[in-house]
């Protein structure tokens, strides 16, 4: 009779256990697939473990394309450069940056190809330059213009998604293109490296990619939001605590190049041309702190570019600074 109620015990648990975990539920989060210490974690379904949700990893290509997935309702969860997340508020959509995934620095460049003349940004007057309209890198490459004096006008402004920049690249429809990694890599194969995002950053353009969340999933689920920064924060501090180890050979790199299809050889660098920030860092005024003025100012360079209509008095309520209080 025991050894028949324990087994019936044991079934019983069983079929809760199992019950559960057919009942997780599945949240849909958006990320452009860029070669981060992140995709470890992903790979490794730590964010799934931490936070109880069954994660569809969905790739997007543009802000423009996360920030009508966030529109819609389609997408509650995702990465979002910081340009595309000025103008995502200014159009009132639901959303709010809750941490930074990192810094743009060489990240992000401006690559002239070979024979195109180009050696200076102030040589693409008159040239074809590739780049996704409304992300971070157009948002640099019009900063990067604005400073050395040249209109907008008198570039001819191919707009593409990153994934169709190299196709573009190698038939010769364009002679330049600004744009992030892993494409950067493939086309700085026949191109010359002319500017970075860190250079354009100083100018006084500065871009990052954010993660933003939808507010009212944001205030249900408190708790696991700050179980999924907090699986992202140590996915950073892994890397940051010894980058020199991870070569094209290791473990971590040899798992972002699988999940991203980046060259395992091109991963280190591409690391390296990232700033990644501890959350614990990301509330002050240079991060998170300092969002809501970031994008105000953003806001108001685009409109006066004529990307935007207008902008907003006050981008207080586009920011969430709890979720990392509570997992920093």
């Amino acid at each position: 009779m025991r050894n028949t109620l324990k087994t019936l015990m044991i079934g019983t648990a069983t079929l809760a256990v199992t019950a559960g975990m057919g009942m997780a539920e599945t949240i849909i989060i958006g990320n452009f697939g860029s070669p981060t210490p992140m995709q470890v974690a992903r790979a490794n379904k730590a964010f799934d473990a931490a936070t109880g949700w069954e994660i569809e990893w969905r790739t997007f290509g543009s802000g423009t394309e996360v920030i009508a997935a966030m529109a819609s309702g389609d997408v509650t969860i995702a990465e979002l450069g910081s340009s595309p997340l000025a103008i995502g508020a200014s159009q009132g959509v639901d959303l709010q940056l809750f941490m930074i995934a990192q810094g743009l620095g060489t990240a992000e460049s401006l690559i002239a190809k070979e024979g195109s003349g180009i050696e200076k940004l102030e040589d693409l007057k008159g040239k074809k330059v590739a780049v996704p309209v409304g992300s971070t890198a157009h948002y640099s490459l019009m900063g990067g213009l604005t400073h050395v004096g040249i209109a907008e006008s008198d570039v001819t402004i191919v707009n593409l998604p990153a994934d169709q920049i190299a196709a573009a690249w190698d038939s010769g429809q364009v002679d330049a293109a600004f744009i992030w990694q892993p494409v950067q890599s493939q086309i700085l194969q026949t191109g010359k490296f002319i500017v970075g995002a860190d250079q354009t950053a100083q100018w006084g353009y500065p871009t990052f990619d954010g993660w933003v969340v939808n507010a009212e999933f944001a205030a249900a689920n408190a708790d696991k939001m700050a179980a999924f920064a907090k699986v992202m924060d140590d996915a950073n501090k892994a890397y940051l605590a010894n980058p020199d180890a991870w070569t094209a050979d290791s473990a971590e790199v040899k798992t972002i190049a699988e999940v991203t299809g980046a060259d395992p050889a091109q991963v280190p660098d591409i690391l390296k041309g990232f700033t990644f920030i501890p959350l614990a860092d990301q509330l002050g005024d240079a991060w998170l702190g300092g969002a809501v003025a970031n994008m105000k100012t953003t806001a108001d360079f685009l409109v006066k570019a004529g990307r935007i209509d207008t902008a907003i008095d006050d981008y207080a309520p586009y920011v969430n600074t709890t979720i990392a209080e509570a997992a920093k």
